[in-house]
């Protein structure tokens, strides 16, 4: 995956604000409009851009339980890392996961309505499958900062 700086401008700018027209990104990147969506589409199908979203409040959708759930599980197996990613994907009340190194085998940013909820997702999700060793949950207090901007790398001029 190849960009050179006109891209990594419009990935800057796509990164604050996704919903300006390609004549706008095409003016602050200096381009036209129509060059603005060529680029814009091929960043999209080589897969730099994953994803177009907005981050919407959990606290205003009621569900303003939210936590960061690690979860270790009982053997590192292939079919039962895949199995787990999975669930993780199909299940709406996971917000995000991340396969990671250290003390645990997963961190999960978990949403729920109650800690009521939040209880019976436990039960569901990790108490009945076998698979799981442990999980600690951490209470979010507050959140300080939500985003999914990435710092984009210039590349060096040509």
């Amino acid at each position: 995956m190849r960009y050179d700086r006109i891209d990594a401008r419009i990935l800057e700018i796509v990164q604050k604000n996704n919903r300006l027209t390609s004549e706008v990104i095409g003016e602050m990147a200096g381009l036209s409009p129509t060059a603005c969506q060529r680029r814009l589409k091929r960043l999209r199908s080589e897969g730099i851009i994953e994803s177009d979203v907005s981050i919407v409040s959990a606290r205003a959708v009621g569900r303003p339980i939210q936590m960061l759930v690690l979860v270790n599980l009982e053997r590192e197996r292939s079919d039962i890392i895949d199995k787990f990613k999975k669930a993780i994907k199909t299940s709406s009340e996971v917000v995000n996961g991340f396969y990671v190194t250290g003390d645990a085998d997963f961190v999960l940013y978990i949403t729920a309505r109650t800690m009521e909820d939040y209880e019976l997702f436990t039960r569901r999700f990790f108490y009945e499958n076998p698979d799981i060793k442990g999980f600690k949950t951490m209470v979010i207090m507050d959140r300080v900062k939500s985003g999914f901007a990435v710092p984009i790398e210039m590349p060096p001029d040509r």
